[in-house]
Formats: C-alpha cells, sequence, structure tokens
C-alpha cells in the first residue's frame, strides 16, 4: 500500500489490485476515518477527499490500520435485460474460441458485481465474470457508442449511459436507463451491487420486459 497527496484535500491510496482495493472500501466505507468526506473507488486504487479542518497524516495513519473486509455486495441485484445482437458479438467469439451463443450463455451465467465506477456518469466497471469473457480492447475506438451499449474489456464488462467514444467490444444493447436525472439517485449502479444480464431476443422485447416491472421489484432486488 502506498499513500499520497492527490492536491490539497485529498489522499491517493495505492494498492496491488482489484481484490486489494475492495476489501480497504469496505473496510473504509463501513467505518470512514475521522476528516474523510468521500471515498472513490477505482480499479487498484482509493481516493479519499477529505474535510478542510481533516488532518491528512492522521488519515493516512487510520487507513494503515485499517483491517480490510469482505468485497461489498450486499445491497441488492440489478437485473438488465439485453439483446444480443452487438457489432463485436462475432468477433469476441473468435477471441474467446467459444460460439457466439456460448458467449452469451456465460455472459448471463455469472454474477456480477460494480466494482468501480467511472469514465462517464453511470458507468459502472462490472468483475466477477467468467474468466474466457477476458478479451482486449478493440484496436481502433469506435467515435460513437450508442447509449445502452454492453460491452466487454478486459476482465469487465459494462453499459455505456450515453452515447460516447468507446473501445470495449460491444457484444448487445439495452434500452434500461443506467444514468437518469430524474431518477434519485441519477445512477442505477454504485459499488458494492450485483448485476445479471437476462437475454432478450429482440430490444422490443427488452423495453417490454423492462417497463413489466416496476423499478423495485425488477432492478433492485434488496436482499433480506
Amino acid at each position: 500500500m502506498r499513500i499520497l497527496p492527490s492536491g490539497d484535500a485529498a489522499l491517493l491510496v495505492e494498492l496491488p489490485g482489484l481484490p486489494e482495493m475492495l476489501g480497504l472500501y469496505s473496510a473504509l466505507a463501513a467505518c470512514p476515518p475521522p476528516g474523510v468526506a468521500d471515498i472513490v473507488p477505482a480499479a487498484r486504487t482509493l481516493t479519499l477527499l477529505l474535510d478542510p479542518a481533516a488532518n491528512p497524516a492522521a488519515v493516512a495513519a487510520a487507513v494503515r490500520t485499517a483491517r480490510p473486509g469482505a468485497a461489498p455486495g450486499t445491497a441488492g441485484t440489478v437485473r438488465i435485460p439485453v439483446t444480443y445482437d452487438g457489432p463485436d458479438l462475432a468477433e469476441v467469439a473468435r477471441l474467446t474460441g467459444l460460439t457466439p451463443e456460448e458467449v452469451v450463455a456465460a455472459h448471463t451465467a455469472a454474477s456480477w458485481r460494480v466494482a468501480f465506477t467511472g469514465f462517464a456518469p453511470g458507468f459502472g466497471y462490472l468483475d466477477g465474470g467468467d474468466p474466457r469473457l477476458d478479451v482486449p480492447r478493440r484496436a481502433t475506438p469506435r467515435l460513437r457508442v450508442p447509449a445502452g451499449a454492453v460491452a466487454l474489456a478486459g476482465r469487465f464488462s459494462g453499459v455505456y449511459p450515453a452515447e460516447s467514444p468507446g473501445g470495449w467490444q460491444i457484444i448487445g444493447s439495452t434500452s434500461l436507463a443506467l444514468w437518469d436525472l430524474d431518477r434519485n439517485p441519477p445512477a442505477l449502479l454504485r459499488p458494492g451491487l450485483h448485476v445479471r444480464f437476462e437475454e432478450a431476443r429482440t430490444f422490443e422485447e427488452a423495453r417490454t420486459f423492462e417497463e413489466a416491472r416496476t423499478f423495485e421489484e425488477a432492478r433492485m432486488e434488496e436482499k433480506p
């Protein structure tokens, strides 16, 4: 672990990898050190945003003595209907040695979890998938990726919340809104949530499937 200043109001905690980040994030989120206003997780770092009166040295000492907890993941499950017709599905099948049907089966069978968010508002980096789906980014990124594109890159899966450039391998699409300013909170995904992808044969079926259930019943199945 390495702790570095990040400007005059934050600390950057560098860790060996994603499992260590998740463990420390769980511990600090459950019991934030005095003076920590917010914690921002990433692939192998945590950024601690500090109150103006915080003592950075005391915060760093508290972080070093924190006992990593279990990775967050008890907050519920989001179910995302997907039409698996993405332009890179055949390429992902070629890269993995699977058939397109096997790619879909592996993607829907996995219990993904939101490891961290970033890149764009509402974009969650989903970990915990089938190792066979670990594929590289596209050699040439697209200038425009539509909102709702479901994609793979490395060990992660993700859903583009809005149209943007992107280099992930697109295997499908969903009509589910990942970012909605009229919703509270606007982001559907947050660190610790589990995500299950469910296959819909057509985009209209995905839209109907989504609208047939309420937000609480379909997308946020809270554990008892």
